[in-house]
């Protein structure tokens, strides 16, 4: 291996993936992963002077407009996901990724009630996954409805809202957006 590191990424739905990586692209990979998290850092921090701060980085808080998620939708095959990537997971295509708004409404693919969590979490709650309309699938909290299996049915419409992230703040104060999901009126 003369010197080279080895990398092993682990995905629950791909197999286990071991890659021997040279130390000059080690330092490259992490190069992009730092330029990374620095301009996701200072998106926050420009956040902070102008409102509350997205719960995740495809949640996005335009200025003077709606919230919306944002996925990256690939050129070749028309997958939608959501975070920044470089190559396309389903048909591995490189560099034909854009970002795309995403729409709020959608249908629910599937849900668990849960019953229990974190000190501080009230329970129970509704778990869910859900198809939004021309694509993409994004998990998040069913809101408005009881967390009861008799009133809760698959494929049922539900709209994607955006609300205070239940009044968590971080360390200097500032309140946090979240998206739930809702069933459609």
């Amino acid at each position: 291996m003369n010197g080279a590191f080895l990398i092993k990424v682990v995905s629950p739905k791909l197999p286990v993936l071991v890659m021997e990586v040279e130390p000059k692209c080690y330092s490259g990979l992490l190069s992009v992963f730092w330029a990374r998290r620095r301009k996701s850092m200072s998106e926050q921090a420009e956040a902070t002077a102008t409102g509350p701060l997205p719960v995740v980085d495809w949640l996005k808080l335009p200025e003077g407009g709606d919230p919306y998620l944002e996925g990256q939708k690939c050129g070749s095959c028309d997958a939608i996901f959501l975070g920044e990537r470089d190559v396309c997971a389903k048909c591995g295509t490189r560099g034909q990724l854009k970002a795309t708004k995403l729409s709020n409404k959608g249908k629910l693919y599937v849900y668990s009630i849960v019953y229990r969590s974190f000190p501080g979490i009230d329970v129970p709650y509704v778990s869910a996954i859900v198809d939004l309309d021309g694509g993409g699938t994004v998990k998040g909290n069913l809101i408005g409805i009881d967390p009861d299996p008799e009133k809760i049915k698959f494929d049922m419409a539900v709209d994607v809202v955006y609300q205070d992230a239940l009044g968590r703040k971080d360390s200097d104060g500032n309140s946090y957006i979240s998206y739930f999901f809702k069933p459609a009126a």
